[in-house]
């Protein structure tokens, strides 16, 4: 019995890694589209391209992301704002977005 709950604990941590995994992949993409976007002026047209390709579309699902069209604009909208991953996922940007509204 206590093998069986095991196994699947085991197995339910090792999907959640990987959709963690798939995730970070996503966020890599956004932050490239948007260095093409400040460097080239194209970011958004990329992101679009690359969610709506089947490798994009692949990853998105993989990351417990639902690959349709409203995320694709979510995706550029994103992209447009010019702001990184990493700056928007901070607790301090959430912070100035809050106090800004």
């Amino acid at each position: 019995m206590f093998d069986f709950i095991d196994t699947m604990a085991q197995t339910n941590d090792q999907g959640a890694r990987a959709r963690r995994l798939f995730a970070a992949v996503v966020l890599a993409a956004l932050d490239d589209a948007i260095a093409d976007d400040k460097k080239y002026g194209n970011g958004h047209e990329q992101i679009a391209r690359w969610a709506r390709s089947r490798d994009g579309r692949e990853v998105l699902s993989c990351a417990g992301i639902e690959p349709n069209e409203r995320v694709v604009k979510g995706m550029m909208e994103f992209v447009g704002r010019g702001v990184r991953t990493s700056v928007a996922l901070s607790r301090e940007e959430s912070e100035r977005q809050a106090s800004a509204a």
